[in-house]
């Protein structure tokens, strides 16, 4: 059985999939797919992501404000309030990205700083963004103390030495569809390295859709396609693949 670790399932145009969660859910469990992680990228939209997921006991839900959703600081007292469901597995997701919106660098960074003190308060692991802020991300990590709660990199598209960096503060690495894409050489050769009890699997959906749906709205099902590639470049199983991320998702964001 598989676990897409990082979706927005409440990010979906429907009406591509017959105006019906049911059907992308029952698509899903079709693909062996037993569980999810539907994150957070605003909090004002997050009671409704709540709303519209909790039906259905196999999905999972974080609560955080993605660094590309900033335009005003981030209340870190309302975000501890949210994140304090006990539906909520993880913080985030959460962040840098400097690739599309350096001009809000500051508001990102003020608010990467407080949803990991919100993460030690509350002691949930971490969800985070990262791109083109390699250096400040690993900084903040180590300065707010990341290290005391872990989390995962998602969607990872960065080097083996940041990889290597967030692994020993305990972080875990996750790949999406990027890795099964042509341009993706660099970061086959970084899945093929990662340690068995260290690396997930995603899809970010409705997002970056992997071969052979690439240009296509993503879905939670797609992630056997993201497996079925770690096993190639990795010498293991397709099930390998599964049970391993499987535990690995169960070591972090059920731990209790």
């Amino acid at each position: 059985m598989f676990i897409d670790s990082h979706c927005h399932l409440d990010r979906l145009k429907l009406g591509e999939f017959s105006n019906d969660l049911n059907l992308v859910i029952e698509q899903a469990n079709s693909a062996r797919v037993s569980r999810m992680l539907c994150v957070s990228v605003t909090l004002d939209a997050f009671p409704n992501m709540a709303e519209v997921t909790s039906a259905y006991e196999h999905v999972d839900i974080s609560c955080g404000t993605h660094p590309l959703n900033q335009d005003d600081e981030v209340d870190q007292s309302r975000l501890a309030a949210l994140a304090a469901d006990p539906r909520v597995v993880a913080i985030g997701e959460t962040g840098l990205d400097y690739f599309y919106a350096p001009e809000t660098k500051e508001i990102q960074l003020d608010s990467f700083r407080k949803h990991i003190r919100v993460a030690r308060e509350l002691n949930k692991p971490l969800i985070i963004h990262t791109r083109d802020a390699q250096q400040d991300t690993l900084a903040i990590m180590r300065e707010e103390g990341a290290d005391q709660v872990g989390g995962v990199l998602h969607c990872f598209t960065e080097s083996w030495e940041m990889a290597e960096q967030a692994m020993e503060m305990g972080f875990y690495i996750s790949f999406s569809g990027i890795v099964t894409f042509k341009n993706a050489a660099e970061l086959r050769a970084v899945a093929a390295k990662v340690p068995d009890d260290r690396f997930l699997i995603e899809t970010d959906a409705p997002y970056l859709a992997p071969v052979p749906h690439r240009g296509k709205q993503n879905q939670p099902a797609y992630v056997v396609h993201v497996a079925e590639l770690l096993a190639e470049v990795r010498g293991q199983s397709v099930e390998e693949i599964a049970r391993l991320s499987s535990e690995n998702y169960w070591r972090l964001f059920h731990r209790s």
